[in-house]
């Protein structure tokens, strides 16, 4: 006999069921980002929701790089449905040169314009968060 549960918190009691089909399908979403500060003093993150944590940083937390240096200016990301392929981008741009990392902002935002103000709008107007720059 095999016991699972099913997404309403209901029990099914089957012992014919092999695998736990009764999972809704989930889509996930993850962002690599680069944060810059007026100088040009860069961050780069990871998260899975892209508007709240670029908001986390323009709150200029004390004690934090982030808040030390006015890093908040949402500079450049790229979207990814898998955590492992985002953790692995964000791991390649760490390792970069700075020169490497101003050349991929400048390829996508050559006036390093702050790119937070079109998400909100966009996702106010319903669009959702841009899956990358070239959006």
């Amino acid at each position: 006999m095999f016991l699972s549960v099913i997404p309403e918190g209901n029990l099914l009691l089957n012992s014919n069921l092999r695998y736990h089909t009764a999972m809704p399908v989930r889509e996930y979403h993850f962002w690599v980002y680069i944060l810059a500060s007026r100088s040009r003093n860069l961050y780069i993150g990871i998260t899975n929701n892209l508007l709240r944590r670029t908001a986390d940083h323009r709150g200029i937390i004390p004690g934090t790089h982030t808040g030390r240096y006015a890093i908040h200016r949402l500079v450049y990301f790229e979207y990814f449905q898998y955590i492992r392929s985002a953790i692995a981008r964000e791991k390649v741009l760490k390792h970069w040169t700075r020169e490497q990392k101003i050349a991929l902002i400048e390829r996508a935002n050559p006036t390093w314009e702050d790119l937070f103000p079109i998400l909100q709008e966009r996702h106010r107007l319903g669009g959702g968060e841009a899956d990358s720059l070239r959006e």
